[in-house]
Order: structure tokens, then C-alpha cells, then sequence
């Protein structure tokens, strides 16, 4: 039968203590992971403290499926500094660099625009209708460094989710069939 059927007699042969510690295994490898993110959320002061280049629009400085390390401190935001932002109405955050920064006078706040350095013009196109300045609470963070490529991962399982349900079912098979 092969493979398949030994999986199969595998999974028949597991006891009830064996799967419930597969099963508390894998929610404490969840939970880790999640206690991981909201630490290093609460570390770099960004509400994502990684994202993935999702675009061409930053090359060559960042290509498609490279990931970016973000970083938000009270510091002012600079011209040239590259940013991670969201637009009210997207729900997938962009990455661009700040080419132009406006302190108001009156209130002391700062306005930012920003452009992809592969665009032609500025992104008030991509901003909410009538707006044409980010204001700080756009920002989600700013690139302090990056991994080549190994974005790729997340690119290939979102456009293409067959692989995902493959990756993971895998997965679950594995711990669960598992003999630790």
C-alpha cells in the first residue's frame, strides 16, 4: 500500500494520550509563536515588526519577497528614510521612502510624502481620496534592515493557496503521527 497506507495504520494505531499530547504540543508551538510576535511588536513599537516586499516598486534598493525589520520611535521622520504605511481603505500595509516632509506650524505635526524609488511620481494616487499627506498614525514602522528572498515563502502561499493547505496539512500529519 505504501506510504499512504502507513500513514493511515499510523494514525489508527495512536492512543488517546498519545494524540492529546501531540494536540497540546502543537497549541503550545502556537502560543510560542504568538508570544514571540506581540514581544517583538512590543520591542520595535511597530504594530508589524516584519513585512514582505510585496511590489517591484522600491528596486533596486528592495526586490519582491525581500523582508524589511521595521522599527517606530519617537524620533522625527526624515526625508530619504524608507516607511512602512497603511492608507485608510487598504488593507495591505506599503513600503516606500519619505521624499517629502511638512511640519505644520500651528500644531507641530509632521505630514509626509512619500514615492517608490521604481515609481515615476509621488503615491498621493495611493492615498485615501483627498489626501494628500500620511500623517504619523499611517506610519506602521521604518525599514532599519532587511533579508533578501526569504519573503518568497509568504508570496507563493498567498498566490497560490493550494500550497499553503498542502504545507500545512503536512504538518499536521507530521506531529500528529509523530512518535515523540
Amino acid at each position: 500500500m505504501g506510504w499512504i497506507g502507513e500513514t493511515v495504520d499510523s494514525i489508527k494505531s495512536i492512543q488517546i494520550r498519545q494524540l492529546l499530547n501531540q494536540v497540546i504540543s502543537l497549541g503550545m508551538i502556537v502560543t510560542s509563536a504568538l508570544i514571540i510576535w506581540k514581544a517583538l511588536m512590543c520591542i520595535t513599537g511597530s504594530e508589524s515588526p516584519v513585512v514582505v516586499v510585496l511590489s517591484g516598486s522600491m528596486e533596486p534598493g528592495f526586490k519582491r519577497g525581500d523582508i524589511l525589520f521595521l522599527h517606530m520611535s519617537k524620533d522625527p521622520i526624515r526625508a530619504g528614510e524608507i516607511v512602512v504605511f497603511n492608507v485608510d481603505g487598504r488593507e495591505i500595509p506599503i513600503v516606500h521612502r519619505v521624499i517629502k516632509v511638512h511640519e505644520r506650524q500651528d500644531t507641530g505635526e509632521v505630514d509626509v510624502l512619500t514615492k517608490g524609488d521604481n515609481n515615476y511620481g509621488d503615491d498621493r494616487l495611493l492615498y485615501a481620496q483627498g489626501q494628500d499627506w500620511l500623517q504619523r498614525h499611517h506610519i506602521m514602522g521604518r525599514a532599519v534592515g532587511f533579508l533578501p528572498y526569504v519573503g518568497w515563502v509568504t508570496i507563493i502561499m498567498t498566490e497560490k493557496p493550494i500550497i499553503k493547505y498542502i504545507l500545512i496539512g503536512a504538518l499536521g500529519l507530521l506531529v500528529i503521527t509523530s512518535k515523540d
